[in-house]
């Protein structure tokens, strides 16, 4: 089986996962998640340097990851829990009563694998911009990862962290854009357009790769090109082109998802056009 296969087979999984999660607990966001998937899935099982067993928050000797847009938490549990942070069964607490699996991600209860809380958004590309440096100032050689939304880039504090990146020459920071077109109130478009990312990312002093984010192949491509680019004075934006919804066909292409949960029969319909490949929780 090549890396791509198995990469895909993963993904299906995750986004059994983000279903079932988001169904049992009658709230959460999957329309974020599900685009988000194969990006994550490659980084956390194929292009991620990382140990489970030796993690703590100074991310020490780990390439580090932040989720910038935190309502997608369903999907980073589901990694996370995959990837051996903690057990896969604890997936069935998302967002019960004292659960460590919140609606967006807490450092409250120390859950391994998460660096900060987010879910207020703009803040995440910042922090990913300072641990990054930080690991430059440590002559620590692992690389940054964030993954922001393209509604979340319509916050400000985005294109402070832009500038910031790029005068300091953060050029072990790899950020990521699920540039779905949606978010809350319609289409990223119709609230505050962001016209060419591409341009605007270069504009700033960045290298940017545009990429199909829901192609396992072209996600790997993508991460090898920017890690190519690493470690020549510029940070590394990738602006994956993804599908709202992916992977359920009522959920694809609509802001409807973004923050919706739906019914147990509608999760039926849905599990029905997802293959099982890791076991359920």
């Amino acid at each position: 089986m090549t890396d791509t296969e198995r990469l895909t087979q993963t993904a299906s999984q995750v986004r059994r996962d983000i279903v079932r999660m988001v169904t049992q607990a009658g709230s959460g966001h999957p329309g974020g998640s599900l685009s988000s998937t194969d990006i994550a899935t490659a980084l956390f099982f194929k292009v991620m340097k990382h140990s489970p067993e030796h993690w703590d928050r100074s991310g020490k000797g780990n390439d580090m990851f932040f989720l910038s847009a935190g309502h997608m938490s369903p999907l980073f549990y589901s990694v996370l829990a995959r990837s051996g942070y903690f057990p896969v069964k604890e997936l069935a607490t998302f967002r019960h009563l004292g659960s460590r699996l919140q609606g967006h991600p807490s450092t409250d209860h120390g859950l391994p694998g998460v660096y900060m809380p987010s879910g207020s958004l703009g803040q995440g590309l910042s922090v990913a911009c300072g641990a990054a440096l930080g690991k430059k100032l440590d002559k620590d050689d692992r690389k940054v990862y964030v993954l922001v939304g393209d509604g979340e880039s319509e916050e400000g504090q985005i294109w402070e962290a832009a500038m910031f990146a790029a005068h300091h020459r953060i050029d072990n920071l790899v950020a990521m854009t699920d540039w779905n077109h949606q978010q809350i109130d319609g289409t990223v478009e119709s609230v505050i357009g962001l016209g060419d990312l591409e341009v605007k990312w270069k504009a700033f002093g960045w290298e940017c790769i545009t990429a199909e984010g829901n192609d396992m192949q072209a996600v790997l491509e993508a991460f090898d090109r920017a890690h190519s680019l690493c470690g020549h004075g510029k940070p590394v934006m990738i602006l994956f082109k993804t599908v709202m919804g992916k992977g359920v066909d009522f959920m694809e292409g609509t802001n409807k998802w973004h923050g919706k949960a739906p019914s147990a029969e509608q999760c039926e319909v849905a599990l029905a056009q997802i293959k099982e490949t890791l076991g359920d929780f």
